[in-house]
This record gives structure tokens, C-alpha cells and sequence, in this order.
């Protein structure tokens, strides 16, 4: 598993705030505090705006995405929500990112919702101070 998730954070063809914020959907999908805490502050760094991280923590749509960033919003709402992804949604992100983009944010939904998993079944805490 370590090599998959070495692969789905740094091997990936998705750009890394879209990458991110995969990610951050599937740590706030599981209730990963912790998860979602620390992936925020990386979607942040790789140009992701703070308020779509925010709209994701509140269980909301983000306002003001950019077409890339609503495209893989939908995908991953869709994929957590029912297990599946559409027709549509897939060829939306299979024509931006090639199949391979399509599979890899597969993967990265579900690489973090393992992990995501395992961190609330163990109550991992957030840093002191943090909310």
C-alpha cells in the first residue's frame, strides 16, 4: 500500500491542487479530521483556494471553481456518493486528463479513503489547537 500511495501523491498526472483536493473530498467523505487538516494545507500550497477547501470541510458545493476544479469535484462527489461515476462525468475528466487521469483519481479517492478510514477507527486527533 505504501507504493500505492507513494504513486497516487507523487507519480500522478493530475496537477497536484486537483490532486489534493481528491483527496481532501475523500478524507472529509470519512470524517478524517486529521486527514483532511493536513491535505487542506497541501491543496492550499499547490494553488487550491482556501475557500474551496472551506466550501468541502462545510459539506458544500465551493462556489467559483475553475472548470477543471468543478470537473473533479463532480467526479469525486459522484464516485463517493454511489461507488460509480457516470458516463458524463467520466468523459469530462477523460477528456482533460486522458484515462489515465480518469483511473488515477480513482485511485487517489480511494487510496485516501483507506487511509481515512483507519485514521477515524483509531481517533487520530487533530494538533493541539487546531479546529
Amino acid at each position: 500500500m505504501q507504493r500505492v500511495g507513494a504513486y497516487v501523491r507523487f507519480g500522478s498526472s493530475i496537477p497536484a491542487a486537483l490532486n489534493e483536493l481528491a483527496i481532501c473530498m475523500a478524507g472529509r467523505k470519512w470524517g478524517a479530521q486529521y486527514e483532511f487538516y493536513a491535505h487542506r494545507k497541501l491543496a492550499i500550497d499547490a494553488g487550491l483556494k482556501p475557500a474551496i477547501c472551506d466550501a468541502i470541510a462545510a459539506g458544500t458545493r465551493p462556489q467559483g471553481m475553475q472548470d477543471d476544479e468543478a470537473e473533479v469535484y463532480d467526479y469525486c462527489t459522484e464516485l463517493l456518493a454511489t461507488g460509480h461515476v457516470s458516463d458524463a462525468n467520466y468523459g469530462r475528466i477523460k477528456n482533460r486528463f486522458g484515462e489515465r487521469g480518469a483511473i488515477e483519481l480513482i485511485g487517489a479517492v480511494g487510496y485516501y479513503s483507506l487511509g481515512s478510514m483507519v485514521l477515524t477507527v483509531d481517533g487520530v486527533p487533530l494538533p493541539s489547537g487546531q479546529t
